[in-house]
């Protein structure tokens, strides 16, 4: 970076343009060749935000929503399984062994599966139906977020409501 010190007038035409363009402080600092701190005061000086955080805001929640839609994927894939496994409880099952001194192959089909296969099984839909669970678990908003900007929006206005107060003269 340059030691530059004064900013001149074309400098701050230059730094409202890339504000404007909402361009960040680092980049902003290399454009002018300065320092992102002597950006950041100079912004200050001109009255202007070094910290807009509006796309950064707008790009978390984008991040957010699809995250909560894969998980709804997900979801509805893990559901899918889980029902394809419950399923195999019941059905035909084709039981084998290789064994023997020719180590032959064998198998048979039994209508359902043996017990030892059953709880395995079950098993499986218990772990699914828990992953769907804690899935749901973390999309669940519970309205806290609103909760927090309601509490926010009334501690503002005593804050205000107090100010207004102590503006006033004792009658």
């Amino acid at each position: 970076m340059s030691n530059r010190s004064t900013w001149t007038a074309d400098d701050d035409d230059r730094l409202r343009e890339l504000h404007t363009a909402e361009t960040s402080v680092r980049a902003m600092a290399l454009d002018l060749n300065r320092s992102k701190t002597a950006v950041a005061r100079r912004l200050a000086h001109l009255g202007l935000s070094a910290a807009d955080r509006t796309r950064t805001a707008a790009a978390t929640h984008a991040r957010v929503t699809d995250a909560r839609a894969r998980r709804a994927t997900l979801r509805s894939d893990l559901l899918a399984d889980a029902e394809r496994v419950r399923t195999q409880l019941w059905a035909p099952t084709v039981v084998f062994n290789f064994g023997g001194k020719d180590n032959t192959y064998e198998e048979r089909t039994l209508a359902e599966p043996p017990h030892a296969d059953k709880l395995k099984l079950a098993q499986t839909v218990n772990t699914l139906v828990g992953a769907i669970e804690r899935l749901e678990r973390m999309d669940a908003d519970q309205g806290v977020a609103e909760a927090v900007g309601m509490l926010d929006g009334i501690a503002a206005a005593i804050a205000a409501a107090a100010d207004k107060l102590g503006d006033q003269e004792p009658a």
